[in-house]
């Protein structure tokens, strides 16, 4: 077999790699990875995964389950092209070479600044590489960290509800409930699955939001979204976001930018955008989101509480341009999906 070959062991480690890899949690700074090494006549020897941030990555997990000298020669087959830097633990590159490792294979190459490079770090020492194998389901599989990790921001979505008219309430504020039961079902759903759910300090002075993503019943579930609030103004120490199962995070939001970095510095991959037509404006306006959630009733408003503000659009040619993804019917509702439109270049 030539370099950079795979084999039909390699795909069924792969797939078995993948399996591992979910065992590890879905939050936090690191992605899941799972490693499956295989003897030199394609037969699993040892198989690893990460736990989480602080302790041994998915390759050097499987490598101590072996006998000293026993994987030399073998193929470790790894979800992640393997670490080139010492954080917590020490570079998975070196890991593999120290054990004699002959061959390895990998999904998708590994975007970060710091710990790219294993792939030829391995081949500089003389081991056989072989990337892509299964990169597409790879690449599903640690969409939100991938993102993160080449854009230094979490993916964001933001979501509203809002009448035909674009209304998001009446002109006394009262806004629920605009949208049905499927739909609010709906929204949680999708806030259990993000890793932080954000609203301004407008919306929690108006609303009282708890920010918890809670089953039909009211159950709470597993998977709970971590707080996050923008603005300057001061929230109540009383305030239900204060009781949520996560501790809130606070930011002035006077810089987007820096502060989704520091979000995707504490492990924030998905940011969930919930809270109110100027947080959503200025997010969408500042070229800062990747989908568009809008639960829309068939019902008409009128008045003044839009579901935007305002976007920095002086004339038609300057609109936002969006693609529909899903257009799905939930109850009464419909459900648009909505992506910016790629541009030359991106």
């Amino acid at each position: 077999m030539s370099a950079g070959e795979h084999t039909a062991a390699d795909v069924a480690a792969m797939r078995r790699a993948l399996e591992l890899a979910l065992r590890g949690p879905a939050r936090g700074v690191n992605p899941r990875v799972g490693c499956v090494i295989l003897s030199p006549d394609g037969e699993v020897i040892a198989e690893g995964w990460h736990r989480g941030a602080g302790t041994a990555h998915a390759e050097v997990d499987a490598l101590a389950k072996l006998d000293s000298g026993a994987a030399r020669g073998a193929t470790a087959v790894v979800t992640l092209e393997p670490c080139n830097h010492t954080g917590h633990t020490g570079p998975c590159a070196v890991a593999l070479i120290d054990a004699g490792i002959g061959r390895v294979v990998y999904a998708v190459a590994d975007p970060g600044d710091h710990s790219a490079g294993g792939a030829d770090r391995l081949r500089s020492a003389g081991v056989d590489v072989t990337a892509g194998v299964l990169d597409d389901e790879v690449e599903a599989m640690l969409d939100d960290w991938l993102f993160a990790a080449r854009h230094r921001r979490p993916r964001v979505t933001v979501k509203w509800a809002s009448s035909l008219d674009g209304r998001a309430a009446a002109a006394d504020g009262t806004s629920q409930w605009i949208t049905g039961p499927e739909a609010r079902a709906d929204v949680h759903r999708r806030r259990s699955a993000a890793d932080a759910i954000a609203v301004g300090t407008g919306t929690v002075l108006a609303d009282d939001p708890s920010l918890t993503a809670r089953a039909p019943g009211g159950q709470f579930f597993d998977a709970q979204p971590v707080p996050v609030v923008f603005g300057r103004r001061a929230v109540p120490s009383d305030a239900a976001v204060t009781r949520h199962p996560q501790a809130p995070l606070f930011f002035e939001g006077a810089e987007l930018h820096a502060d989704l970095a520091e979000l995707a510095r504490r492990g924030i991959r998905s940011l969930f955008i919930e809270g109110g037509p100027t947080l959503a404006s200025a997010f969408i306006a500042a070229g800062l989101v990747d989908e568009l959630l809008v639960y829309v009733a068939p019902t008409l408003i009128g008045g003044p509480r839009l579901a935007l503000g305002e976007l920095g659009v002086t004339t038609i040619d300057a609109a936002l341009r969006f693609d529909f993804a899903v257009i799905e019917r939930l109850g009464d509702n419909l459900l648009l999906v909505a992506r910016p439109t790629p541009t030359e270049g991106n």
